[in-house]
């Protein structure tokens, strides 16, 4: 299980773990997967391969999740900004406050009394007061952009860095983090 481009096929996604990434052991190997919940079925394309645990992206679904519920925006999946939004915002909760407990049980070695409950938001959208972009003469082209073998124009773009990869910049049009007028002024720069 060790090579180079491996596709683990239909693993049962078990848990979440740490940084939005879900969790699934394959042959007694932990596996963090990106883009998939509890409760899915997926193939998983490996990123990273080691001795004792791997990571890798859900490539394909044979089963979703009962939890799922679709995402409110449109660059959900690329940008890396929102993480968890194929969840109900409960649910995210439930897995917030599950890793902050195991963190300070497993790593920290910290005896915890029994916690309260975290307190959700009252506003789960455009509740940012800062946020930084990054202009870049040449847009990212997303996956289906690449794929469709069209000629696309050299773009400019005011937006994210791809997770990762700093040098390519996702054109933004509209991040419900922050409030408006923001996206509005971010927009008629780009424009301008």
């Amino acid at each position: 299980m060790r090579k180079k481009n491996v596709v683990l096929q239909k693993v049962p996604v078990l848990d979440y773990a740490a940084e939005g990434k879900a969790i699934s052991r394959v042959e007694g190997k932990v596996i963090f997967i990106e883009g998939a919940v509890p409760g899915d079925v997926v193939d998983v394309q490996l990123s990273k391969n080691k001795k004792e645990w791997a990571e890798g992206k859900a490539v394909h679904f044979y089963e979703l999740s009962q939890d799922r519920v679709p995402a409110f925006c449109e660059h959900f999946g690329v940008c890396g900004g929102c993480k968890w939004q194929m969840l109900p915002y409960e649910k995210q909760l439930h897995y917030k406050q599950q890793e902050v407990e195991q963190n300070l049980r497993r790593i920290g070695k910290v005896a915890l009394p029994a916690m309260e409950p975290i307190v959700g938001c009252e506003q789960t959208t455009r509740y940012r007061n800062k946020l930084e972009f990054t202009f870049s003469n040449r847009r990212y082209l997303l996956p289906n952009e690449i794929s469709s073998q069209e000629v696309v124009p050299q773009e400019n773009a005011l937006g994210f860095h791809i997770p990762r990869l700093f040098d390519k910049i996702i054109d933004i049009n509209t991040c419900h983090l922050m409030a408006e007028p923001t996206n509005a002024i971010k927009n008629t720069i780009r424009s301008f």
